[in-house]
C-alpha cells in the first residue's frame, strides 16, 4: 500500500470512528439521564455567560487543544481540528433522524445510556487508532498520559471529574447518569483503545500483504509471458 492509499485508509477509519462516537453521544443525550461532564460545562457556561452551547463547545475545544499542545510540545494534527467540526455536524444529522427518540420507560433509557457509553468509547478508540489526530479532549488525555505515565483510564476519569465539578458549580445539568459516566468512561476507553489499535494495525498490514501478493503474481505472470 503506497503512502497516498495508506492516508486515505486511515482517514476512512477516522471518519467512521467519529460517526460511531457521535452516535454514542446522541444516545447519551436522548437517554435523558444526565448530561456528560463536558456538556454540563458547556451548558453551565451558556447559562452564566450567554452565547450558545455549540459555541462554548468550540471555544473550550480550542482551549483544551492549546493545553494539550503545550504539554506534548507538538502541533496538533489536522484530525484535531476536523474533530471539532465533524462531530457537531454528525450529531445534528443523527438528531434529525425521525426514529431517534427518548425511550418511554426508565429501563429503555438506561439501556440507551449504557449502549451509548460503549458505542462512544469504541468510536473514540477507532478514530484515535487511525492516527489522523485525536480531538481536543482526547489530545489532552493522550498528552497527560505521555507526560505523566498514568494509565489512560485514570487520566480520562480525572478529566471527567474535574470538568464535571466546574460545570456543576456553573449550574450545568447533573444527574445520576452524569456521575456514572464520569466514573466509567475512563475504564471503557482504556479497554476499547488497545482493541481498536490492534484492529486498525491488522487491517493495514493485511492490505499491505495483499498488495504484495498481487504484485508478486503479476511479476510471475509477466515472466512466463
Amino acid at each position: 500500500m503506497d503512502k497516498r492509499k495508506s492516508i486515505i485508509a486511515r482517514f476512512a477509519f477516522f471518519i467512521v470512528g467519529l460517526l460511531i462516537m457521535s452516535l454514542g453521544i446522541v444516545f447519551l443525550i436522548l437517554a435523558d439521564l444526565g448530561a456528560t461532564p463536558w456538556d454540563v460545562l458547556h451548558v453551565g457556561l451558556y447559562e452564566q455567560l450567554g452565547l450558545t452551547i455549540g459555541s462554548w463547545s468550540i471555544l473550550i475545544g480550542c482551549i483544551v487543544l492549546l493545553s494539550s499542545s503545550i504539554l506534548s510540545r507538538k502541533i496538533p494534527k489536522v484530525g484535531a481540528y476536523l474533530n471539532m467540526l465533524l462531530v457537531g455536524f454528525f450529531i445534528d444529522l443523527y438528531m434529525l433522524l425521525p426514529f431517534m427518540k427518548t425511550p418511554d420507560t426508565l429501563i429503555g433509557k438506561i439501556i440507551m445510556f449504557l449502549v451509548g457509553m460503549v458505542v462512544m468509547a469504541y468510536g473514540m478508540g477507532l478514530y484515535i487508532a487511525a492516527g489522523i489526530g485525536a480531538g481536543p479532549r482526547d489530545s489532552l488525555m493522550l498528552a497527560v498520559n505521555e507526560r505523566t505515565g498514568w494509565k489512560i483510564s485514570h487520566v480520562r476519569r480525572a478529566m471527567e471529574i474535574v470538568v464535571l465539578a466546574i460545570g456543576w458549580q456553573l449550574g450545568g445539568p447533573v444527574y445520576y447518569g452524569t456521575i456514572f459516566f464520569s466514573l466509567s468512561i475512563g475504564t471503557l476507553v482504556g479497554i476499547a483503545l488497545p482493541q481498536c489499535q490492534k484492529t486498525v494495525d491488522y487491517l493495514m498490514e493485511k492490505a499491505v500483504s495483499v498488495k504484495k501478493t498481487i504484485s508478486t503474481n503479476e511479476i510471475d505472470r509477466g515472466a512466463k509471458l
